[in-house]
């Protein structure tokens, strides 16, 4: 039986929902979203459909040039490296690491990023000035930068690149979300909740979060994809994977 609806306004959706509306509307937002979907799919099926093993060395083809040149060979679509190696298959095998270590470098920065910036935003006083002046000096120094510093303590190795790169996201992820909190504390519909003693996890589960989660969406993002071309930068410089790991 058919349902009719009496009443013009819409039925109050979650945020959830709403902001999955939101974001199918945004054209060039889905195409990411697919792009980022696709990528993660081939970083996850690499080693399942990579022509080549990542160090199969064919000692016949070395320096072959990519397929659609004269000289190429239809084996190799991307051609040989100097010892032998697949290219692709190596390209592929490489974006394993550099995509899924990006994401993982990106989740435990947003949850740190979150735990450590809503807590900077509550706080008062002596704690809060003592944050602020923290963050601001970290912020001065650029992310590659200091994720370089990091990995001169660390020493180089793709775990420590890892850490690295938290390390250096996160305090512009924990000045984001502490910028965030703070400014929705200042609104009328937080003192209307503090008037009604709500307790601050309930402040900020049920009135915060809700309202800033698309924010932190955005924020993440921006750290996967700082997160990519920073492995990738360090890799460059020798201060990430060490061969015969690709990346």
């Amino acid at each position: 039986m058919a349902k009719f609806n009496l009443f013009s306004e819409e039925s109050n959706k979650s945020p959830l929902a709403r902001f999955w509306r939101k974001f199918k509307s945004n054209h060039p937002a889905l195409v990411g979203l697919w792009v980022f979907i696709a990528f993660a799919v081939l970083a996850a099926a690499a080693p399942l459909i990579a022509p080549y093993g990542v160090n199969q060395q064919h000692s016949d083809a070395l320096l072959i040039p990519p397929s659609w040149h004269e000289m190429g060979d239809v084996r190799f679509i991307l051609g040989t490296d100097d010892l032998g190696r697949d290219v692709l298959s190596r390209l592929m095998n490489g974006a394993t690491y550099t995509f899924g270590l990006s994401v993982i470098a990106a989740l435990i920065t947003t949850i740190i990023g979150v735990l450590v910036g809503t807590f900077a935003g509550i706080s008062r006083g002596i704690r809060s000035s003592f944050l602020n002046h923290l963050l601001d000096i970290t912020l001065s120094i650029p992310s590659l930068l200091l994720a370089i510093i990091i990995i001169a303590i660390l020493g180089p190795g793709l775990m420590n690149t890892v850490w690295a790169i938290i390390l250096a996201l996160l305090p512009q992820f924990i000045h984001s979300v502490r910028n965030l909190i703070v400014t929705e504390l200042n609104k009328d519909y937080i003192t209307a909740f503090k008037l009604d003693g709500a307790s601050n996890w309930h402040i900020l589960s049920r009135g915060i979060f809700p309202n800033i989660y698309e924010h932190i969406v955005v924020i993440f993002t921006m750290a996967l994809s700082t997160a990519i071309l920073d492995i990738s930068a360090l890799g460059f410089l020798k201060l990430g994977a060490q061969p015969p790991t690709t990346e």
